[in-house]
């Protein structure tokens, strides 16, 4: 990247934010805790038009929240080319022993017993940019 190129942001659908979410596995649940946003990793997995996700949060702590969060991106350093998709929508814990048995065994966690956590997330906002530079003509 010369110092005369010029890093650009530029949006994408709804659809393709969910496919470029569907090419990566890591992102990060934001939720509030005592009126401030916290942010924990977590893997994911979209199906069926909903995203599951594995995070190290207890559930006490997302139950009851209206709409979560949900962010991830891959962004190539040093040239910040690349994605990010953000996802918000009504979220539930995964109750089903079955399909939760599922989902803890192909979604790896970071933490095992009350911070181990099965979400589903209902997508109503997705928001998705792609990161790009523009060289001078």
């Amino acid at each position: 990247m010369t110092a005369a190129t010029t890093r650009r942001m530029a949006d994408v659908s709804g659809a393709e934010a969910l496919w470029l979410l569907e090419g990566t596995a890591q992102g990060r649940l934001v939720h509030m805790r005592r009126e401030v946003p916290v942010l924990r990793p977590a893997v994911h997995v979209l199906e069926y038009g909903r995203l599951i996700v594995r995070c190290p949060v207890q559930a006490d702590v997302v139950a009851g929240r209206p709409v979560l969060t949900y962010q991830a991106d891959e962004i190539r350093l040093p040239a910040g080319t690349g994605w990010s998709v953000t996802v918000s929508g009504p979220a539930e814990p995964v109750t089903d022993s079955v399909e939760a048995a599922h989902y803890l065994r192909t979604l790896p966690g970071w933490a095992y017993g009350p911070h181990d956590t099965l979400l589903r997330i209902t997508p109503q906002s997705v928001v998705g940019h792609r990161l790009g530079t523009v060289e001078p003509a």
